[in-house]
């Protein structure tokens, strides 16, 4: 599979690509710049917007606008561009991470610490009255979350595990936390992730170059190699989601390549699922 530059730019830490199917544009986030990025492939139309906290993720709302997983906790903007506070949980020393959207509408929502040190995040569903959950302690670097095609799994990485676990899930909980892959010494950190239609689930490899496809019954099925020494999430887009977008990152790294901190495509890699809109 061969990539292609979709979006050029410098971000210090591109994350959390999202296609929203009610613009047909790729929401994406800048978290160490504090931005929100679309793009729209139709017509190359770009939008930056800027947040006041390091922004984790954003994805789309029922409503129009959208909700962020920021670094004091999750918040809505409308459609007009207001912002109000969903659920405002600052910790020092913490901030959001990577976040996703469940098959019911609640947004599950990871956070780290900024020194990384271990047990000091969380993942915590997010209803759309506020009302929150968490479902998981002493976690690391929360990054990539996502279900299975008739939403009995859940799929969640924390990422210096080096591996992908996988949950059972019954619209509201996760339980009966297994192993699905692990990854080899050398292969990188597993980061963001998302499903297909066939239950593959593609991870990007932070600090390995490269995104996987790992089939449902966790077998290595592709790889797809990049310039980037650090992709950190893939999704795919596209009016019929066959486009596998690919955020990537330039922080920490001395001489990065020209295109870290661009959004990379893979025409033609598949199909995904459609993601739900945040149901508020």
């Amino acid at each position: 599979m061969k990539y292609e530059p979709a979006v050029r730019e410098w971000a210090e830490l591109g994350e959390g690509p999202t296609w929203d199917p009610a613009t047909g544009r790729l929401i994406w986030v800048d978290i160490l710049s504090s931005r929100i990025h679309t793009y729209d492939p139709a017509d190359g139309r770009r939008t930056v917007m800027a947040t006041e906290q390091h922004v984790g993720a954003a994805k789309p709302r029922a409503g129009g606008g959208l909700v962020v997983n920021l670094r004091d906790g999750v918040g809505l903007y409308g459609p007009d561009g207001g912002f109000r506070w969903l659920l405002h949980d600052p910790v020092p020393g913490r901030r959001a991470n990577d976040a996703a959207v469940a098959p019911d509408g609640a947004l599950w929502a990871g956070t780290m610490r900024y020194d990384e040190a271990p047990g000091g995040g969380t993942l915590t569903r997010v209803a759309a009255d506020g009302s929150a959950a968490e479902i998981l302690g002493d976690v690391t670097v929360s990054n990539g979350t996502g279900w299975s095609p008739d939403g009995r799994l859940m799929y969640y990485v924390d990422s210096p595990t080096r591996a992908i676990d996988v949950f059972d899930f019954d619209g509201e909980l996760a339980y009966n936390r297994r192993e699905f892959v692990s990854l080899e010494a050398g292969a990188g950190y597993p980061d963001g992730l998302t499903v297909d239609v066939e239950g593959g689930v593609w991870v990007a490899l932070w600090d390995g170059g490269a995104v996987r496809r790992y089939a449902a019954d966790g077998s290595l099925d592709q790889v797809v190699e990049l310039p980037v020494r650090r992709p950190t999430a893939c999704a795919f887009g596209g009016p019929d989601l066959t486009d596998l977008y690919i955020t990537t990152a330039r922080v920490g790294q001395g001489a990065p390549h020209p295109l870290a901190g661009s959004v990379l495509v893979v025409p033609g890699a598949g199909r995904g699922l459609s993601m739900p809109p945040f149901a508020e």
